[in-house]
């Protein structure tokens, strides 16, 4: 049974692989264009902000941006920031700011911000933040190189260093939100702005 009702698949203006695997394991094919935008440059436009409106403003601009490439088309931008406590991480750089992120992580609680944007042409059709908080038990230095050897460059594709779907579930001792939304992409109120829009079978 055909799910997706366009005509075109979604554009997603992320180059997350765990985004564009959600969305296409749900039924919905995905056309990925990253945006071509410095994040850290754009994050300077909202750092007055509290994180979750941090997240929204990225992921409305990665949206906007890759809408001006795909006139008429349907584009959803995605976006993710790290609060612990009045802090907020960004993807670490290399192997020895991932280290340092999980070493200020251990033994406490943070909160992710997901945020997603849809976008055609210039009008912002939906936004959405979900929130998940998630504790970390207290990492020994010989495991943090132990995990940092084992997953690899993967450490600097996400912010906190990890992944929750791969090794990285074994840094935590206590997860409370949706799971999609800790992987970047709240997946339900995605699905449904789609069926609202008649992208997807109701």
């Amino acid at each position: 049974m055909a799910l997706w009702l366009a005509a075109q698949p979604l554009v997603l203006a992320s180059k997350s692989a765990a985004r564009r695997a959600s969305l296409e394991a749900a039924g919905v094919p995905i056309e990925p264009r990253p945006a071509d935008l410095d994040e850290r440059s754009v994050e300077q436009e909202a750092l007055s902000q509290v994180p979750a409106a941090i997240a929204a403003h990225l992921a409305r601009k990665k949206a906007s941006h890759v809408a001006k490439l795909f006139p008429g088309r349907l584009v959803l931008g995605a976006d993710q920031t790290l609060a612990l406590d009045e802090g907020r991480f960004t993807k670490p750089a290399g192997r020895a700011a991932a280290r340092s992120q999980l070493r200020a992580l251990s033994g406490r609680s943070h909160e992710l911000h997901s945020a997603i944007a849809f976008v055609q042409d210039e009008d912002v059709l939906f936004e959405f933040v979900d929130h998940a908080r998630l504790t970390m038990r207290a990492l020994s230095d010989r495991f943090l190189d132990l995990y940092l050897d084992a997953v690899g460059d993967a450490a600097t594709a996400s912010v906190g260093a990890y992944q929750i779907e791969g090794p990285g579930i074994q840094l935590f001792e206590r997860v409370d939100g949706d799971y999609f939304t800790i992987l970047g992409l709240p997946l339900m109120p995605v699905l449904d702005f789609l069926r609202r829009h008649g992208c997807l079978l109701t």
